[in-house]
């Protein structure tokens, strides 16, 4: 049961970074809908869970651990386009570990005033720091962050339902005009795929068989579920123009519920850092695999970092509602493509890619 709650943690500290936790991605693919978004939610963690499960499957059968590998399976064919795919997802890994690093930065300038420059330089340091203890430094983080942000998370959403009228909820939302709260569900759950798939490679050597698997994905779309309607329920107190929050659902906290207002600090710090660090770890896992480049693992992550401060200042909620739609997109292809993947069928060679 330990390993299962160590994958599960790893999994939520993923995605529950700075742009869940701040209400911005909740906002946008979810939010932003009305009553239509709690179903959208549902939809997006049926996926996650299902994307969970096919992928750990095809790793604890075939014992992959590189995206390269994954690739080899998945695309069993069209040998030029799998180093591009690959590429993609590389660039895409590194550009969100560059929005948590905004994200972190955002919070000490929408909060306390504070240079965001300031804030971002303190997270990559950190997740350098981390960097250098490899997969188990950042799954140790995990296991030990990732309970107490969930727990803070439950108790403030306990605490938001006791002025809510939940069977009036329609009442609280503006309803956006668009319809398609079904491709924005899926377009979330899309791009998290994107992120979450080479997070899971790491994550091999603790799981060991289907059972375990299928608890793993119950439990990590259960706890997603909770969390993204504590969220949207958050949401609902914003008395001001949300789109011009940077972070929502810490405006909130801030002005109605003053006394966590620094717990919620916490959350949001911790969520960024336990999304930086798996972002990280992955990007680096798959770049650096090859012979050539390990003796440059250390130069690369702090490159990486360093790059990260800079481009930080492009602003947190820009680069969400600029990147995350496009890559979801791409993502959706990759889970179109898993749905239709047996791993029992497909004989894996090293060779093949």
């Amino acid at each position: 049961m330990r390993n299962i709650l160590k994958v599960v943690f790893v999994i939520i500290g993923t995605m529950i970074g700075a742009g869940f936790a701040s209400g911005q991605e909740v906002y946008l693919f979810f939010f932003s809908y009305g009553i239509e978004g709690l179903i959208g939610i549902l939809i997006s963690s049926f996926i996650m869970g299902f994307v969970i499960y096919k992928t750990f499957q095809i790793v604890n059968k075939y014992g992959v651990d590189t995206y390269k590998d994954f690739l080899a399976i998945l695309i069993q064919k069209r040998e030029k386009i799998k180093p591009i795919i690959n590429m993609i997802i590389n660039i895409f890994i590194l550009i969100t570990f560059f929005i948590m690093i905004a994200g972190f930065g955002a919070y000490f300038e929408q909060e306390l005033g504070w240079n965001s420059l300031l804030g971002s330089s303190i997270l990559a340091m950190a997740c350098f720091a981390v960097f250098m203890t490899s997969v188990k430094g950042f799954v140790k983080a995990n296991e030990l962050l990732v309970p107490i942000l969930i727990s803070f998370l439950f108790i403030i959403g306990l605490i938001n339902l006791k002025d809510l009228h939940l069977f009036e909820l329609g009442n609280y939302l503006v309803k956006n005009n668009s319809s398609n709260f079904i491709l924005d569900a899926v377009l979330y759950s899309s791009y998290n795929s994107i992120l979450l798939i080479p997070v899971l490679l790491t994550l091999k050597n603790y799981i060991q068989d289907n059972k375990q698997i299928l608890k793993i994905a119950s439990l990590s779309s259960l706890i997603i579920i909770l969390l993204s309607i504590i969220i949207f329920l958050l949401l609902l107190r914003v008395d001001v123009d949300i789109t011009k929050l940077e972070m929502p659902a810490v405006y909130v906290v801030s002005n109605m519920f003053e006394m966590l207002k620094y717990i919620y600090g916490f959350i949001i710090l911790g969520s960024i850092f336990t999304t930086a660090i798996s972002l990280g770890i992955s990007f680096l896992q798959n770049t650096v695999k090859s012979k050539e480049y390990k003796k440059s693992y250390t130069q690369i992550a702090l490159i990486m970092c360093i790059t990260a401060v800079f481009i930080s200042k492009i602003g947190f909620s820009n680069l969400v509602s600029l990147l995350y739609p496009i890559f979801g997109y791409l993502g959706l292809l990759q889970i179109i493509k898993l749905a239709i993947t047996s791993p029992v069928f497909h004989k894996f060679k090293s060779k093949d890619f």
